[in-house]
Protein backbone atom coordinates (compact mmCIF):
# COMPACT_ATOMS: atom_id res chain seq x y z
CA UNK A 1 0.00 0.00 0.00
CA UNK A 2 2.79 2.13 1.03
CA UNK A 3 5.05 1.47 -2.10
CA UNK A 4 3.12 3.45 -4.86
CA UNK A 5 3.14 6.43 -2.57
CA UNK A 6 6.94 6.72 -2.67
CA UNK A 7 7.63 8.70 -5.63
CA UNK A 8 4.68 10.99 -4.90
CA UNK A 9 6.98 11.95 -1.21
CA UNK A 10 10.03 12.17 -3.16
CA UNK A 11 8.36 14.42 -5.96
CA UNK A 12 6.74 16.54 -2.97
CA UNK A 13 10.21 16.98 -1.30
CA UNK A 14 12.28 18.15 -4.14
CA UNK A 15 9.64 20.34 -4.62
CA UNK A 16 9.41 21.88 -1.28
CA UNK A 17 13.43 21.76 -1.37
CA UNK A 18 12.97 23.92 -4.69
CA UNK A 19 11.08 26.37 -3.22
CA UNK A 20 13.34 26.76 -0.20
CA UNK A 21 16.11 27.43 -2.11
CA UNK A 22 14.72 30.28 -4.45
CA UNK A 23 13.26 31.82 -1.46
CA UNK A 24 16.49 32.10 0.78
CA UNK A 25 18.33 32.90 -2.32
CA UNK A 26 20.90 35.27 -1.37
CA UNK A 27 20.74 39.20 -2.30
CA UNK A 28 24.04 41.27 -2.73
CA UNK A 29 24.49 44.23 -1.24
CA UNK A 30 25.97 47.24 -2.83
CA UNK A 31 27.87 50.06 -2.25
CA UNK A 32 29.07 53.56 -4.26
CA UNK A 33 32.86 53.00 -5.37
CA UNK A 34 34.50 56.41 -3.89
CA UNK A 35 37.63 55.55 -5.73
CA UNK A 36 41.12 56.01 -4.41
CA UNK A 37 41.06 59.74 -3.24
CA UNK A 38 43.68 61.24 -1.84
CA UNK A 39 44.30 61.97 2.40
CA UNK A 40 44.21 65.68 2.38
CA UNK A 41 47.13 67.35 4.39
CA UNK A 42 46.69 70.76 4.91
CA UNK A 43 44.32 71.61 8.31
CA UNK A 44 44.16 75.61 7.05
CA UNK A 45 42.98 74.93 3.98
CA UNK A 46 40.05 75.83 2.30
CA UNK A 47 36.90 76.19 4.50
CA UNK A 48 34.12 74.36 2.48
CA UNK A 49 30.39 73.82 3.98
CA UNK A 50 29.08 70.51 1.89
CA UNK A 51 25.31 70.72 1.60
CA UNK A 52 22.70 70.21 2.07
CA UNK A 53 22.82 67.46 -0.79
CA UNK A 54 19.71 66.59 -2.03
CA UNK A 55 18.91 63.14 -3.64
CA UNK A 56 15.66 62.60 -6.20
CA UNK A 57 12.74 60.77 -3.87
CA UNK A 58 12.99 58.27 -5.95
CA UNK A 59 16.39 57.05 -4.88
CA UNK A 60 15.63 56.83 -1.41
CA UNK A 61 14.65 53.61 -0.88
CA UNK A 62 17.30 50.05 -0.49
CA UNK A 63 15.76 49.15 -3.33
CA UNK A 64 18.25 48.97 -6.32
CA UNK A 65 16.39 50.25 -9.59
CA UNK A 66 17.04 49.01 -12.92
CA UNK A 67 16.19 51.78 -16.05
CA UNK A 68 14.35 49.31 -18.67
CA UNK A 69 14.48 50.21 -22.62
CA UNK A 70 11.37 52.12 -22.38
CA UNK A 71 12.28 54.17 -19.66
CA UNK A 72 10.66 52.54 -16.63
CA UNK A 73 12.00 52.01 -13.28
CA UNK A 74 11.80 48.65 -11.95
CA UNK A 75 13.61 47.33 -8.62
CA UNK A 76 16.57 44.12 -8.69
CA UNK A 77 15.85 40.54 -8.17
CA UNK A 78 19.35 40.27 -7.44
CA UNK A 79 20.86 43.36 -5.42
CA UNK A 80 19.92 46.45 -3.41
CA UNK A 81 21.66 49.21 -1.32
CA UNK A 82 23.73 48.02 1.40
CA UNK A 83 22.50 51.01 3.31
CA UNK A 84 21.19 54.60 2.88
CA UNK A 85 22.17 55.79 -0.36
CA UNK A 86 22.07 59.42 0.70
CA UNK A 87 24.73 58.48 2.88
CA UNK A 88 27.11 57.03 0.55
CA UNK A 89 26.64 60.08 -1.69
CA UNK A 90 27.16 62.43 1.01
CA UNK A 91 30.61 60.20 2.46
CA UNK A 92 31.51 59.93 -1.37
CA UNK A 93 31.57 63.84 -2.35
CA UNK A 94 32.66 64.76 0.94
CA UNK A 95 36.23 62.40 0.45
CA UNK A 96 36.62 63.44 -2.98
CA UNK A 97 36.37 66.98 -2.52
CA UNK A 98 38.43 67.25 0.59
CA UNK A 99 41.15 65.36 -1.31
CA UNK A 100 40.83 67.45 -4.32
CA UNK A 101 41.04 70.40 -2.35
CA UNK A 102 43.80 69.22 0.26
CA UNK A 103 41.80 70.73 2.57
CA UNK A 104 40.78 68.99 6.41
CA UNK A 105 38.21 71.86 6.62
CA UNK A 106 35.62 70.39 4.71
CA UNK A 107 32.19 69.78 6.26
CA UNK A 108 29.09 68.07 5.72
CA UNK A 109 26.14 70.53 6.80
CA UNK A 110 24.87 71.42 9.08
CA UNK A 111 27.80 73.06 9.63
CA UNK A 112 29.07 72.31 13.11
CA UNK A 113 29.32 75.53 15.97
CA UNK A 114 32.38 77.73 15.33
CA UNK A 115 32.48 76.68 11.82
CA UNK A 116 32.97 79.59 9.21
CA UNK A 117 33.04 78.48 5.82
CA UNK A 118 34.45 80.17 2.31
CA UNK A 119 31.67 78.45 0.48
CA UNK A 120 28.82 76.87 0.66
CA UNK A 121 27.65 73.93 -1.66
CA UNK A 122 24.11 73.21 -2.42
CA UNK A 123 23.88 70.41 -4.51
CA UNK A 124 21.01 68.62 -5.64
CA UNK A 125 20.84 65.00 -7.63
CA UNK A 126 17.93 64.60 -9.59
CA UNK A 127 18.76 61.02 -11.17
CA UNK A 128 21.46 58.54 -10.71
CA UNK A 129 19.93 55.12 -12.34
CA UNK A 130 21.19 52.44 -14.56
CA UNK A 131 20.35 49.46 -16.66
CA UNK A 132 21.22 45.99 -17.77
CA UNK A 133 21.25 47.79 -21.16
CA UNK A 134 21.24 51.60 -20.69
CA UNK A 135 24.58 53.21 -19.15
CA UNK A 136 25.01 54.71 -15.75
CA UNK A 137 23.37 58.63 -15.89
CA UNK A 138 24.11 61.15 -13.26
CA UNK A 139 21.65 64.81 -13.21
CA UNK A 140 22.60 67.16 -10.58
CA UNK A 141 22.79 70.75 -10.14
CA UNK A 142 24.99 73.11 -7.81
CA UNK A 143 25.29 76.26 -6.48
CA UNK A 144 28.12 77.85 -4.75
CA UNK A 145 27.31 80.75 -2.17
CA UNK A 146 30.40 82.74 -0.87
CA UNK A 147 31.37 84.23 2.33
CA UNK A 148 28.86 87.30 2.00
CA UNK A 149 26.07 85.10 0.38
CA UNK A 150 26.59 86.08 -3.00
CA UNK A 151 25.75 83.13 -5.58
CA UNK A 152 29.06 82.57 -7.30
CA UNK A 153 28.20 79.75 -9.36
CA UNK A 154 25.38 78.01 -10.99
CA UNK A 155 25.81 74.55 -12.83
CA UNK A 156 23.52 72.06 -14.23
CA UNK A 157 25.39 68.61 -14.87
CA UNK A 158 25.20 65.48 -17.39
CA UNK A 159 27.53 62.86 -17.02
CA UNK A 160 26.87 59.33 -18.49
CA UNK A 161 29.20 56.35 -18.13
CA UNK A 162 28.71 52.79 -19.68
CA UNK A 163 29.10 49.23 -17.94
CA UNK A 164 29.53 45.37 -18.66
CA UNK A 165 25.84 45.03 -17.73
CA UNK A 166 26.64 43.32 -14.50
CA UNK A 167 24.67 45.12 -11.31
CA UNK A 168 28.43 45.06 -9.78
CA UNK A 169 29.68 47.04 -13.00
CA UNK A 170 26.58 49.22 -12.66
CA UNK A 171 26.99 50.66 -9.21
CA UNK A 172 30.83 50.72 -10.20
CA UNK A 173 30.02 53.02 -12.84
CA UNK A 174 27.65 55.15 -10.73
CA UNK A 175 30.41 55.50 -8.30
CA UNK A 176 32.30 56.93 -11.20
CA UNK A 177 30.40 59.17 -12.14
CA UNK A 178 29.92 60.73 -8.45
CA UNK A 179 33.98 60.90 -8.28
CA UNK A 180 33.54 62.92 -12.11
CA UNK A 181 30.95 65.16 -10.02
CA UNK A 182 32.78 65.50 -7.56
CA UNK A 183 36.14 66.57 -9.40
CA UNK A 184 34.23 69.39 -11.51
CA UNK A 185 32.67 71.06 -8.42
CA UNK A 186 36.20 71.32 -7.16
CA UNK A 187 37.78 73.38 -9.90
CA UNK A 188 34.85 75.13 -9.70
CA UNK A 189 35.32 75.96 -6.28
CA UNK A 190 39.18 76.18 -5.99
CA UNK A 191 39.11 80.12 -7.52
CA UNK A 192 37.22 80.71 -4.64
CA UNK A 193 39.90 80.21 -2.05
CA UNK A 194 41.41 83.42 -2.16
CA UNK A 195 38.20 85.93 -1.54
CA UNK A 196 39.11 89.20 0.10
CA UNK A 197 38.32 89.46 3.62
CA UNK A 198 35.33 90.89 4.45
CA UNK A 199 36.20 94.43 5.37
CA UNK A 200 34.56 96.21 8.44
CA UNK A 201 31.92 98.30 8.28
CA UNK A 202 32.88 101.82 7.49
CA UNK A 203 32.32 104.12 10.67
CA UNK A 204 29.09 106.33 10.06
CA UNK A 205 29.79 109.92 9.35
CA UNK A 206 28.81 112.02 12.61
CA UNK A 207 26.01 114.64 11.31
CA UNK A 208 28.11 118.15 11.22
CA UNK A 209 27.89 120.13 14.13
CA UNK A 210 24.69 122.52 13.82
CA UNK A 211 26.37 126.12 13.61
CA UNK A 212 25.34 128.25 17.00
CA UNK A 213 23.41 131.05 16.22
CA UNK A 214 25.14 134.36 15.88
CA UNK A 215 23.82 137.14 18.36
CA UNK A 216 23.05 140.42 16.48
CA UNK A 217 25.54 143.19 17.60
CA UNK A 218 24.23 145.63 19.09
CA UNK A 219 24.11 149.12 17.66
CA UNK A 220 27.00 150.59 18.79
CA UNK A 221 26.42 154.25 20.06
CA UNK A 222 27.93 156.94 18.19
CA UNK A 223 31.50 158.75 20.03
CA UNK A 224 30.44 162.43 20.96
CA UNK A 225 32.19 164.90 18.89
CA UNK A 226 32.88 167.85 20.35
CA UNK A 227 32.20 170.77 18.36
CA UNK A 228 33.76 174.06 19.08
CA UNK A 229 31.86 177.05 19.60
CA UNK A 230 31.80 179.67 21.96
CA UNK A 231 30.37 177.26 23.80
CA UNK A 232 31.25 173.76 24.58
CA UNK A 233 28.80 171.46 23.22
CA UNK A 234 28.49 167.89 22.75
CA UNK A 235 26.46 166.80 19.51
CA UNK A 236 25.68 163.24 19.12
Amino acid sequence: MTAPRLPFIFMLAGLLGLAGCSTHQPVSLYQLDSGSPAQPAQTAGMAVLLGPVIVADYLQRETLLQRQNDGSLQGSTDGRWAGSLSSDINQLMLRQVAGQLDSQRVVLAPAPAGFTPDVQVLLTITRLDSGASQPAILDAQWRLIDRRGQVRDNRIVHLQEQHTGTTASQVQAQGVLLQHLAQQLSVALKPLANQPPIAAEAPRKQAPAQAKPVAPEKPKMPMATPIRTDMEVFRF
